[in-house]
């Protein structure tokens, strides 16, 4: 029997690598998981009347665009948070989370080649493993482009020598950048935007940690595209309710661009979509039209970016991040760290390796581990103490 070849040599995805790497050994005190990105933070607490008031709606197909209400929720959100006006009919497609958008915005709009060569997707290094995926799914080359200290832990696609840029078709950037927590300015933006106008490739923006900040909200891609009056095309931005709202378990996130980037996605979706059930879209758009509880769970991650200042403050290499809610802390070897700090005090984290990948013979992550602040502050304060103490003692 045949099975396709294309996926064969993936690396194992980051979190089962890291149950190989740990599992085998007990943990050396009270486990605390510091590892994945999932909001602990209380969601609205109106949100389960909301979806009962609806619940009438599982006994329907839902729309798979997303419902007139919702869509026009979400282009009123944009407006209010970035200042751009948005053709909800046209614009906005809902998804079922972002990294399905993701991913599937490379399937509907990657062409097959680019200036008659198989086409590159850039990807930043370290970067939301989707990404890759995405490239290979539709037979492009994933060129991974360092996003480290000396470039502001964002890629510097400019660097990359013409005959990369004139095979590109889609840059991939995430902004606030996870695993680093630095944020694109409006300079960044522009001069990236003028680059993708100048060779004509698309660009991604996973702007899923952009409600995650201290004090000032991070500039938006969209903004700056219309803005510049860029082709209205060319900037595809993709948000979600997860971080923001607290809400992983919801599934609620949208792509929005220029009318013929959704009008493609549009397209694919009515195919292989999986839509939000309707009684769900009902609450999302309840929950975008809402900013206290937004303002509330940003009071709490500056309290915790406080704390691990407090910490982590003196440690050698210690960035404290711009926005987002992981630390990306330097040591020698981030897996061994990750391992002795198991089996020696029980606290989880994610060698930064699992998130990047070899490039010209390096890999960017490795020096690190991501430390994810989703925890109680308490637990989260305990586990961060626990940790200097074991790895930087």
């Amino acid at each position: 029997m045949e099975f396709p070849e294309r996926f064969s040599n993936l690396p194992a995805y980051a979190f089962p690598r890291l149950r190989d790497l740990l599992d085998v050994h007990e943990p050396g005190g009270p486990p605390v998981h510091m590892t994945i990105g999932e909001p602990k933070h209380a969601f609205p607490a109106w949100i389960t009347d909301e979806i009962i008031a609806n619940a009438a709606g599982f006994n329907s197909y839902p729309p798979n665009e997303g419902s007139a209400a919702l869509r026009g929720a979400i282009a009123d959100w944009v407006a209010r948070r970035y200042g751009v006006a948005l053709d909800a009919e046209t614009e906005v497609m809902v998804l079922n989370g972002t990294r399905e958008g993701l991913y599937n915005a490379a399937m509907a709009l990657c062409p097959e080649t680019k200036n008659g060569k198989v086409p590159i997707i850039l990807c930043p290094n370290p970067f939301y493993q989707v990404y890759m995926i995405a490239a290979i799914s539709v037979g492009a080359e994933a060129r991974f482009v360092p996003a480290t200290g000396q470039s502001g832990h964002l890629p510097d696609y400019a660097s990359l020598p013409a005959d990369v840029l004139n095979r590109t078709a889609i840059a991939y950037i995430c902004s606030p950048a996870n695993p680093q927590g630095a944020v694109a300015t409006k300079t960044y933006w522009q001069d990236l935007i003028a680059l993708a106008e100048q060779y004509d490739f698309k660009i991604f923006a996973d702007e899923c940690y952009s409600e995650i900040y201290r004090d000032t909200p991070p500039t938006g891609a969209l903004e700056v595209a219309r803005e510049m009056g860029a082709d209205p095309d060319r900037v595809v931005i993709f948000h979600s309710l997860s971080k923001r709202s607290n809400l992983p378990g919801l599934r609620s996130g949208f792509i929005a661009g220029g009318a013929e980037t959704i009008r493609r996605t549009k397209m694919l979706r009515a195919y292989a979509g999986t839509p939000l059930p309707t009684p769900l879209q009902a609450a999302a758009a309840k929950v975008w039209a809402d900013e206290a509880h937004v303002i509330e769970n940003r009071r709490l991650y500056g309290e915790k970016y406080v704390i691990a200042d407090e910490i982590l403050g003196n440690v050698p290499g210690y960035m404290s991040p711009e926005a987002g809610f992981f630390l990306w802390l330097p040591v020698e070897d981030g897996e061994q760290a990750a391992l002795k700090l198991w089996k020696e005090t029980g606290v989880r984290v994610l060698p930064g390796a699992y998130l990047s990948q070899d490039a010209g013979g390096e890999n960017p992550g490795k020096g690190y581990i991501r430390v994810a602040m989703v925890a109680p502050k308490d637990e989260m304060a305990r586990g961060l103490i626990t940790l200097r103490d074991c790895l930087f003692a």
